[in-house]
């Protein structure tokens, strides 16, 4: 069977500096797939070349489409979206109006209503707060409002840069238990995290990728109880 994402033997280079060796990696329609590993390891390198947004070396396929010659915003269209480490939100504009910029490529206005009011049921805080100007929420409120507002795109596929950044642990707790979610509604997941726990904890299948390299990989079952894994980044419990 096809994966809905193949990254073939990708390179990324910041001039002469290679950020990015040789990665392949797979994403299985209706999964949640990871990526885990230290800062600097090359994780949003990977994930902003996939989106469009850095040249790389090698092959990026999307059911089974070559993405080389398509636009950031053609890649939103086929169902390809990124939720960057920052958030990236509209901070003058309200709660709803960030929102509905996750939905600007659509003319579809009766089923963006109706997606609205699905994003307000997945995330009573944002209802309540439709009105505020983006900048004044919370930081969990902020990540809510970034994973409502790429919903509202309709994405096959969602690529989440580390959504725990700077989060306390309880809404880090709600921001997973939210991922988990989006596999009832159809929507996969290309999770990149350095809270390698709660990733693993989440995802049916995980990468760890090292200086740029992937260096191990295996169902998160596997993953969460390798000792060499658990030295590193998952401690003792």
């Amino acid at each position: 069977m096809m994966p809905l994402l193949s990254i073939q033997n990708v390179s990324v280079s910041y001039g002469k500096v290679e950020a990015v060796r040789n990665v392949s990696l797979s994403v299985e329609e209706g999964r949640i797939v990871t990526v885990i590993g230290p800062n600097g390891a090359g994780k949003s390198t990977l994930m902003l070349a996939t989106m469009g947004l850095l040249r790389l070396q090698g092959t990026v396929t999307f059911q089974g489409e070559d993405l080389s010659h398509l636009s950031v915003e053609d890649r939103v269209e086929r169902g390809l979206c990124l939720v960057p480490e920052k958030r990236e939100l509209f901070h003058q504009m309200s709660v709803r109006d960030n929102l509905l910029l996750g939905s600007y490529s659509r003319s579809d206005r009766d089923a963006v209503a109706a997606d609205l009011d699905a994003v307000y049921l997945r995330f009573p805080r944002l209802k309540e707060r439709h009105r505020q100007a983006a900048g004044t929420l919370s930081g969990g409120e902020r990540q809510m409002l970034a994973l409502g507002r790429a919903l509202m795109s309709r994405p096959k596929l969602l690529i989440l840069d580390e959504p725990s950044l700077g989060l306390a642990p309880l809404i880090v707790r709600e921001i997973f238990d939210t991922i988990a979610s989006l596999r009832e509604i159809g929507v996969s997941v290309l999770l990149v995290e350095q809270n390698a726990r709660a990733a693993l904890e989440t995802a049916d299948y995980g990468y760890v990728l090292e200086t740029g390299e992937i260096v191990q990989s295996g169902t998160s079952g596997d993953l969460i109880h390798d000792p060499r894994l658990i030295a590193a980044y998952l401690g003792g419990h």
